[in-house]
């Protein structure tokens, strides 16, 4: 099997890793294999004594894909250790913390179970930059014949469990629980949906360990119910349970399959998405003194009703590639200590976080619902929302818009009509065969009206 990068198919990372369905390419055992080979080599040439820390999800392909890796990693001479099912957050704080020298985590977040994928994390637990990914990619493929040409005499293809260090999942839940006055916190009541993913252990320690009382649905995964009709995308049910039981709970909270994201509930029963946590973190965090520069970074999906917003309050919004990486980027570049993403990755940057974390989004705003005296529902009750929609459309290639003319010319029409009170990102997904269709207007009429030119243009010029 000879590759090259010139020739492969597609680029082996996508906004957040290498993502694909379990077993077929890029995450064919060979192919694992390869890469994590060529990420040991890597590290050695640098280290001669580097250590990577490995974690996985729940789903039925986690096991042997990270076996797989680590198999790679031994065989260039690459130490690892493994601890287990953990949060991707998890892992980011195990590498900054414990002197690995990269975090490597099996999971594909929010996606269904056939699907999996691999995260990187540098040294200083921050996902690594795209020049950094493309160097290991070009790597991989320079040495293809070699890397691929391993066979299961080698033992590649055996699905061992690799053992899961205890302590290092318990250090992440202790580092988690000191991160909040937990005495603040005790006599809070929570619904938490853990999706069957990586939380299902951790969240009903921890926050039985801070005196939180969690009624704690989908924690019992079975390798093929991660994020199967729960979890992020699926808010509404723990919304719609919050409605049912009025008075019984604070707040709600919903997970993803690998946690590094959070959206929310409020005891009336309506969703609170990753736009309002951005928005009451940052007044708490303006009235404490730690929001450096006033500012909040956002992404391009972010609703203008955010924006809006924060300009009341005095506080400037700017805004990043979608992509928690990219917000994080942005951040670094201008000392932000807040940013973050409609989905719900929030990074809290005047703490000792690099990455979007569930659990600790989670705390943060519990916190402020105690400090404030405040219900989730009046923290967010002046966020006035632009209407928008999103459309996903499945497409066979992904073309640069500017080379599609129709669908060009739509998003041209929308952007004049709407004339500023409005917005049109129109973009490829960074994990999946989708181009995602945002559109924001002040009406709801034209706000339908442009999603379904550019959605129907784009299916027509490139869709499945």
């Amino acid at each position: 099997m000879q590759l090259s990068y010139g020739q492969s198919m597609r680029r082996l990372f996508g906004t957040d890793g290498i993502r694909g369905v379990a077993s077929e390419y890029p995450l064919d055992p060979a192919m694992v294999y390869a890469i994590g080979r060529a990420l040991g080599a890597r590290l050695k040439r640098f280290d001669e004594g580097s250590k990577v820390v490995l974690g996985q999800d729940t789903r039925e392909s986690s096991a042997w894909i990270a076996e797989t890796l680590a198999r790679g990693l031994s065989h260039a001479g690459c130490g690892f250790e493994s601890a287990g099912v953990i949060t991707t957050p998890g892992v980011a704080y195990l590498t900054r913390t414990h002197g690995f020298a990269a975090g490597v985590v099996i999971s594909a977040s929010h996606n269904p179970w056939q699907d999996n994928g691999i995260k990187l994390f540098g040294s200083n637990g921050m996902k690594l930059a795209d020049e950094i990914e493309h160097e290991i990619e070009v790597e991989i493929f320079e040495h293809a014949d070699q890397l691929l040409a391993h066979d299961e005499e080698e033992g590649c293809l055996m699905a061992d469990v690799l053992p899961g260090n205890a302590d290092l999942r318990a250090d992440y839940e202790a580092w988690l629980a000191s991160s909040v006055e937990a005495a603040k916190l005790s006599g809070l009541r929570v619904l938490i949906d853990c999706a069957n993913g990586a939380a299902s252990a951790i969240a009903p320690e921890l926050f039985a360990r801070i005196g939180v009382f969690a009624e704690i649905l989908h924690t019992e995964p079975d390798g093929r119910n991660i994020n199967e009709g729960c979890g992020a995308l699926h808010p509404e049910h723990v919304a719609a349970e919050m409605s049912r039981r009025p008075g019984h709970f604070d707040l709600g909270i919903t997970l993803d399959g690998d946690a590094d994201r959070a959206l929310f509930s409020d005891a009336q029963g309506h969703v609170v998405n990753g736009d309002a946590v951005l928005l009451i973190s940052a007044r708490d965090m303006k009235s404490r003194g730690v929001l450096a520069q006033d500012t909040v970074v956002a992404t391009t999906m972010s609703n203008m009703g955010l924006e809006k917003a924060l300009r009341t309050s005095g506080l400037q919004m700017l805004r990043a590639d979608v992509g928690d990486k990219y917000v994080l980027e942005q951040m670094m570049k201008t000392g932000a200590t807040l940013g973050g993403e409609q989905s719900g990755h929030i990074l809290f940057m005047d703490g000792d976080s690099t990455t979007g974390d569930g659990l600790l989004t989670a705390l943060r705003v519990l916190e402020v619902v105690a400090r404030s005296g405040k219900s989730l529902h009046e923290l967010t009750s002046d966020l006035k929302v632009f209407p928008q929609v999103i459309r996903n459309v499945k497409v066979r290639e992904k073309i640069p818009m500017r080379d599609l003319p129709t669908v060009a010319a739509a998003i041209k029409a929308a952007e004049e009509e709407l004339n500023g009170n409005g917005r049109v990102v129109v973009r490829y997904s960074g994990t999946e065969k989708l181009a995602r269709v945002m559109i924001e207007a002040e009406s709801e009429a034209l706000m339908r009206k442009h999603v379904d030119a550019v959605a129907s243009a784009l299916h027509a010029a490139i869709g499945i």
